[in-house]
């Protein structure tokens, strides 16, 4: 009985997994182009805009996107997307679902302007170092921990030093004489009060009083904070030890990072606005000095630049972005940086041609400020370029080749003629499974594919001639070579075993 039931069972799996595995790949195949008409107008295939591969022979609901299929006409204007004279057009209702936006080339003012990031740093100005200017005995400690805040006047330490004593009782004993004998007397105990180490407001306190000041205190002569303590309560200080360092911080400094191509632009003196966080606003600060500091790594030279911290809001190792700006602007032509599209050895835009659909330029840029690049050439005043969903589009006209008609006159010929690999058409590599061999094609999950601006997806490629697919079945892991034809179809090239050096198809 329990035989019966575990047949019974696996019968029921297998039958679910087919009919699922049926329906992934029935909805994930590429449908054959078939020919239909929408009023005088051709339709060569339905398609998904978001999956451009996909092909489908008649109209209905994306299996990868809530949205209807769109149809390519054969003119080449279609109502989703399609290349039309060198250009990718799309229905307005589609752009507008693709938040597709555009702006104007224009000409505007744009200034020299570098932007680098910096550090706060302590104004090394302003340190002062206080010392002990006698041997004396460490009653009481005012600040305990480093970066304590300190007002001017705070004591800082309170002690005992037995040869202030000695030279503060020298000079009471002196005032004890009669008047008559203390006129040189005097001046020479005052004199040696300064030589044992004494201010001249400590020996001013015990003249005035007339009275022996036993316990000496040193105080502050700034508001700051403390950088350093060298000196806790009970111990023993000698003459020139550091008992404490102290920091100014109404005047800080920032040091900028600037790219040494750049720094030619920057000159001691120069006004530049310092942002950060701690700041609700900019602040405007000058160039102190170019430090002849390259670091050898990032190639950046160090700019110290003042700046005025009268809040205090500014501490030493905050992150800051220092913007240099010259006043000598000129008008160039310009636009939004998020529009180019940068490949690594050229930089594109998408224009919008109008009627002629969203078309791929190469441009030259200059400098960029304020989210505004400049164009040396490629594009002229009035047009107008996309500055969101331009990888979409550009995606699109990869696919279709439009590039490479924009470099190089290919002669167009009909959707459903086959296409052969020719030196100016662009291979790309991938590697992937079969997931069905058809009579004229294969359908493969593969891998993402940088160089065709792919990614991971199932569809279908297909081949010049079954030979390609002898020997070929499903689950079989390949390595294989395709290019794009005129109509975006995948043709392939080669196929072979993964991991395999040689045996092509």
């Amino acid at each position: 009985m329990n035989a019966r039931l575990t047949i019974t069972a696996t019968c029921l799996v297998l039958i679910g997994v087919a009919g699922y595995s049926g329906y992934h790949l029935g909805a994930l195949h590429t449908m054959p182009a078939t020919s239909a008409t929408q009023g005088d107008r051709k339709i060569l295939y339905w398609h998904d805009p978001m999956v451009p591969g996909q092909r489908f022979d008649k109209p209905g609901k994306s299996p990868f996107m809530d949205m209807p299929l769109v149809p390519v006409y054969a003119d080449g204007d279609d109502a989703g997307n399609g290349v039309n004279k060198g250009g990718v057009s799309i229905d307005s209702r589609i752009a507008q679902n693709l938040g597709i936006r555009t702006a104007e080339v224009k000409s505007a003012h744009m200034g020299a302007v570098v932007e680098a990031p910096g550090n706060v740093a302590i104004d090394e100005r302003s340190i002062r170092v206080i010392q002990a200017r006698t041997t004396a005995f460490v009653q009481h400690v005012g600040v305990r921990a480093t970066l304590d805040p300190v007002r001017q006047g705070q004591t800082l330490v309170t002690f005992y030093a037995p040869d202030w004593v000695a030279a503060q009782e020298e000079y009471l004993a002196v005032m004890r004489l009669p008047v008559s004998l203390q006129t040189d007397l005097a001046s020479a105990a005052k004199a040696r009060m300064l030589q044992s180490g004494m201010t001249q407001s400590q020996a001013d306190a015990v003249i005035r009083t007339g009275k022996l000041q036993s316990a000496q205190s040193i105080a502050s002569p700034l508001d700051g904070l403390v950088t350093e303590i060298a000196v806790r309560e009970g111990m023993t200080i000698s003459p020139g030890m550091t008992l404490f360092r102290l920091a100014d911080l109404t005047q800080v400094w920032v040091i900028a990072e600037v790219p040494e191509a750049q720094a030619r632009s920057i000159a001691p003196g120069q006004t530049v606005t310092v942002s950060a966080t701690a700041a609700p606003d900019p602040v405007q600060g000058k160039v102190d000095a170019i430090l002849p500091d390259v670091d050898p790594a990032t190639r950046t030279i160090k700019v110290r630049i003042v700046l005025p911290n009268k809040q205090r809001r500014l501490v030493p190792g905050m992150f800051a972005s220092v913007r240099f700006e010259n006043g000598d602007r000129q008008d160039v032509l310009q636009i939004p940086t998020e529009a180019v599209i940068r490949t690594g050895q050229r930089s594109l835009v998408m224009v919008d041609a109008g009627q002629r659909g969203y078309v791929s330029t190469e441009i030259r840029t200059g400098r960029e400020v304020d989210g505004m690049t400049e164009v040396i050439s490629g594009l002229r005043a009035g047009q107008r370029v996309v500055t969101s969903g331009q990888f979409l589009i550009d995606s699109e006209a990869s696919l279709r080749g439009t590039s490479e008609r924009l470099e190089t006159p290919v002669t167009a010929s009909a959707p459903s003629a086959p296409s052969t690999p020719s030196t100016a058409t662009q291979e790309h590599e991938a590697t992937g499974r079969i997931e069905a061999v058809n009579a004229d094609s294969l359908t493969i999950s593969h891998s993402a594919v940088p160089s065709a601006q792919w990614g991971a997806m199932t569809m279908d490629f297909a081949a010049h001639d079954a030979a390609q697919l002898k020997g070929l079945k499903p689950g079989d892991r390949i390595r294989f070579r395709f290019h794009l034809a005129e109509d975006g179809t995948a043709m392939l090239s080669s196929v072979q075993p993964a991991g395999a050096e040689g045996g092509q198809r």
